[in-house]
């Protein structure tokens, strides 16, 4: 019984006033561990679970931004959600306060959808992966290209074993 309560009060609609943090609480951690950044679209909220999309509507000027609960709070009786700066600048409620706001979940108004998603099935069986075994040695070929350049330009390159370093002298040619 306790399970369908909660359920329901998460699926409904609400409606009350809403704060924001200020750009110095910038860097502390929020309880689900991530840390505060003025400019995230995030939020704290009591009840949603973390990771959950809200749409946040000022009614005041028909405003909407979606936030992402990352907090708990606000603890205050009155206030139902803590908005991050960013989301309350783009709700245009900076100079308020506190303002009126409406929340509900974003999947649940429909407008959460996949950007991109190809209409026909994408054919991979053109795309090669190998792993190179140790009968091939990229550093072999490598040295082998240098080794033809430095013939053109008249350089020889000396390769140490031991460290794979690599010294190059100019061939002075005498005339």
């Amino acid at each position: 019984m306790l399970i369908m309560s909660f359920t329901f009060l998460m699926a409904q609609h609400q409606k009350g006033k809403a704060t924001f943090y200020s750009k110095r609480s910038t860097g502390a951690l929020t309880a689900s561990g991530e840390k505060v950044h003025h400019d995230s679209m995030t939020c704290a909220h009591r009840t949603y679970p973390f990771g959950t999309l809200l749409k946040v509507a000022n009614p005041a000027n028909d405003k909407e931004v979606i936030v992402r609960v990352t907090d708990r709070g606000p603890f205050t009786r009155d206030r139902i959600i803590d908005l991050s700066w960013a989301a309350a600048k783009e709700l245009d409620i900076l100079n308020q306060g506190v303002a009126i706001v409406e929340i509900e979940k974003a999947d649940s108004v429909g407008i959460i959808s996949i950007p991109f998603r190809p209409s026909e099935k994408v054919d991979q069986s053109d795309l090669e992966i190998g792993i190179a075994g140790k009968e091939y040695s990229v550093l072999e070929i490598w040295k082998k290209q240098l080794e033809e350049r430095a013939k053109k330009k008249e350089m020889h390159f000396y390769f140490s074993s031991k460290k794979n370093e690599i010294a190059d002298e100019k061939q002075e040619s005498s005339y």
